[in-house]
């Protein structure tokens, strides 16, 4: 038999625990295998492992329910007793706004910094949203968080994850596996968000029946996306047209995101990226919110902050330098002359070079 103590705090006993301690009691007569003992400001709980976790999400959930309300009647008990792990859950994020959702192991999923709280403010403000950071600020996490609430609370019908598939250094065609199997390394970080906030046989059903939808971005082309939220990531790998096509498939009553981080392009170097082009494009649009992340929001390991401060600062010491750098004076010739007419002037690293013969 494993025990587990809990210590009220903050909490009037009376209000709490009901007259004569009814709420306990009821409590206990709806788990009759184990023991639930109230002295003081504790509650200690005798039973099988099980059964006390199950009885301490009851218990975790009454003193939300306590804390919002200010008491706990016995109709508040049975419900909670009689509700689902799905039921409870929601009505513990209704009690609690600042938690986007519960995951799927019951972990609180919620803004771990002032950015990222400022982005769930933004989603709920505006249909479209944009959001910059670089790798580790919780860009992706929180939006799939976003995502999953919306569908549990009914607001939108689907959700549909997106991703552009641009060859970072490898060709696709040259992996094992059909396209699928070629296509899904890209999107793993999507799946490990989903798994993360979804019970293993719901995330499955939602994906079998399409209520779930991730998919390279080439495949949002002619497509009207209604009554869904949808999220596009890694949107600086994006071209003009690419992002173009995708936001003009916004239909009515969806939420669409875009998020991506301006140090790793992936592009081809001649090419712009679309996302770029769009923040200049759609800045002051009425709807339409921007949400711009630091490494002061990265909430990975410590290093990853310290590796995105170090590059920052290379980067910023790189673009100085380029700005200072001299610029020297156009040389003009006569029709005919040669610039190595000239040679004796110039410094060697200036030479012409014959490239055909390097």
């Amino acid at each position: 038999m494993v025990e587990k103590v809990i210590t009220l705090e903050n909490v009037s006993l009376v209000d709490f625990l009901g007259p004569d301690n009814q709420n306990i009691r009821q409590l206990a007569a709806a788990f009759p295998g184990s023991k639930i003992i109230s002295r003081g400001n504790e509650i200690k709980i005798q039973g099988q492992t099980a059964v006390i976790q199950r009885i301490n999400d009851i218990l975790s959930s009454l003193i939300e329910h306590y804390h919002e309300y200010g008491q706990v009647t016995d109709k508040t008990v049975s419900q909670y007793v009689g509700a689902s792990d799905e039921e409870m859950q929601d009505a513990r994020l209704a009690s609690s706004p600042d938690v986007i959702l519960f995951g799927a192991k019951g972990g609180v999923i919620k803004a771990k910094t002032a950015n990222q709280q400022r982005l769930v403010d933004a989603v709920n403000k505006n249909d479209l949203v944009f959001a910059l950071g670089p790798a580790g600020t919780g860009k992706t996490y929180i939006s799939v968080a976003l995502a999953v609430r919306a569908l549990k609370n009914k607001e939108v019908k689907k959700i549909i994850i997106s991703r552009p598939v641009v060859e970072a250094g490898e060709s696709l065609g040259f992996l094992p596996g059909d396209m699928k199997e070629k296509v899904d390394p890209y999107l793993r970080p999507i799946y490990d968000a989903l798994e993360d906030m979804l019970p293993p046989e719901k995330f499955k059903f939602y994906l079998e029946n399409k209520t779930i939808e991730i998919a390279p971005l080439a495949y949002m082309r002619g497509r009207t996306l209604n009554h869904a939220f949808v999220l596009l990531d890694e949107a600086q790998n994006t071209t003009p047209s690419q992002l173009k096509m995708f936001l003009t498939r916004m239909g009515p009553n969806a939420k669409v995101m875009v998020n991506g981080d301006r140090s790793q392009v992936d592009l081809p170097t001649k090419i712009k990226s679309g996302l770029f082009q769009a923040l200049d494009i759609l800045q002051g649009v009425s709807g339409i919110g921007f949400v711009e992340m630091s490494a002061e929001d990265v909430v990975r390991h410590r290093l990853v902050k310290e590796i995105v401060l170090a590059y920052d600062k290379h980067d910023a010491d790189q673009e100085r330098a380029q700005r200072e750098r001299p610029v020297r004076p156009a040389r003009y010739y006569q029709p005919g002359q040669r610039p190595a007419d000239q040679g004796d002037d110039l410094p060697a690293s200036e030479l012409p070079v014959n490239h055909e013969q390097s």
